[in-house]
């Protein structure tokens, strides 16, 4: 299909969904706009701009066009579970790192995952740990229903293509797998784990064997990788990979010991991204998908704690994954009532949250993550956010 008849299908898609005449024609010019900006992918009958938005011609699609465009629904449209804390790997990054706490059993997972839905959510994630080493996987995504998109990012740990097709079968679309460059040995020593490289490339054969999954692999960039011109060596590897997409995301200042200037990508840097991410989706080869384009104030914003929502494999209800607070534990409480008090904290924003206020998180840290409740909502008050994103300027008019 050339890259005309994309656009054409991608727009006639949009269109077909009777609802879409209702919405304000301003937000349909906005996300036809930022919809342009990405090649439409058809994998499995699913149209696909990103994995961060649900297929457009999907169930999930239609509601965050009914809910949420149209009711405008004070619930999160995405949220991710942590069904694990359990993981082969240690990665100095990881913004999990030393939780503890109770872990949530099958049963509170799958009614954590019905609150969400109920509230909006049209994108669930599921991460960990490693989430592939929750026995009851195949059982909780098949209680999520073809009306929300559900998202598994892992480093591929236990799979097989059995589970894989049993994955597939009980609802799983997008799969994000770890993996940090394209070199064996360096990706093994950035997630401190022999084999891990292995492991990561075997899954992405696994799914591309059964067929039917959109394939993304999830790419932390450190600041070194960027500078030394080798993101663009690590993308035609991935080329040749077989992936639909590549996701990139930067470090983020999510423990104490990354609680440093230094390692926060800068506004300059950020733009070079999204040159990059432009340049790789005219090419037409692999969608690349940068967050810091996603969140940024000419489109979406950052929606931590307003329209994103993470709860960990403990039950601890925070903004987005990278932000080590928590305003409850769902354990004691209703995520629905938890979401409702912490979104009353947290406007639309036109930068990371986590980038702009890592500082406070150090002034409120106590030797333990996530910073408890009582810390937290001390911490709102100092919190600085920026103007609002251009989408809920549109949204909120």
């Amino acid at each position: 299909m050339s890259k005309t008849s994309d656009k054409l299908l991608l727009i006639k898609t949009i269109l077909s969904n009777p609802q879409i005449v209702k919405v304000n024609p301003f937000i349909n010019m906005f996300l036809i706009k930022y919809m342009k900006k990405f090649n439409i992918v058809n994998v499995g009958g699913h149209l696909v701009l990103h994995s961060h938005l649900p297929p457009v011609n999907s169930q999930a699609f239609s509601r965050f066009i009914d809910e949420h465009l149209l009711a405008k629904t004070q619930g999160p449209t995405h949220a991710q579970v942590g069904i694990t804390n359990i993981c082969p790997q240690n990665c100095t990054y990881c913004y999990n790192k030393n939780r503890t706490g109770r872990i949530m059993d099958k049963n509170i997972i799958k009614g954590v995952i019905k609150d969400l839905k109920d509230m909006g959510v049209i994108w669930l994630g599921l991460t960990g740990g490693e989430p592939l080493l929750n026995k009851d996987i195949v059982e909780i995504v098949d209680t999520i229903g073809d009306n929300c998109t559900v998202k598994l990012f892992t480093g591929g740990y236990n799979l097989t293509r059995e589970l894989a097709s049993d994955l597939k079968k009980a609802g799983l679309f997008y799969v994000s797998i770890s993996l940090d460059h394209w070199i064996e040995e360096e990706h093994d020593k950035i997630r401190r784990c022999k084999g891990s490289f292995r492991t990561a490339i075997e899954a992405i054969d696994i799914f591309n064997e059964i067929g039917g999954i959109h394939i993304g692999v999830s790419t932390v960039l450190s600041r070194s990788m960027f500078n030394t011109g080798h993101i663009e060596e690590f993308v035609e590897f991935m080329i040749k990979a077989n992936v639909h997409e590549v996701w990139l995301s930067e470090v983020k200042p999510a423990i104490n010991p990354l609680w440093d200037k230094n390692i926060i990508i800068t506004e300059e840097e950020r733009i070079e991204l999204i040159k990059l991410q432009d340049w790789y989706n005219k090419q037409g080869q692999i969608t690349i998908n940068y967050l810091g384009h996603f969140e940024s104030g000419e489109h979406f914003g950052c929606n931590a704690g307003h329209k994103m929502v993470y709860i960990d494999p403990f039950g601890e209800v925070s903004p987005c994954v990278f932000a080590p607070i928590t305003f409850g534990n769902v354990n004691d409480e209703s995520v629905k009532i938890l979401f409702a008090e912490m979104k009353k904290h947290f406007p639309p924003n036109n930068c990371c949250f986590v980038n702009k206020n890592y500082k406070l998180f150090a002034r409120h840290y106590k030797d333990q993550l996530p910073i408890g409740k009582e810390d937290t909502l001390k911490m709102m008050n100092e919190v600085h956010f920026g103007q609002m994103p251009e989408f809920f300027k549109l949204f909120y008019k």
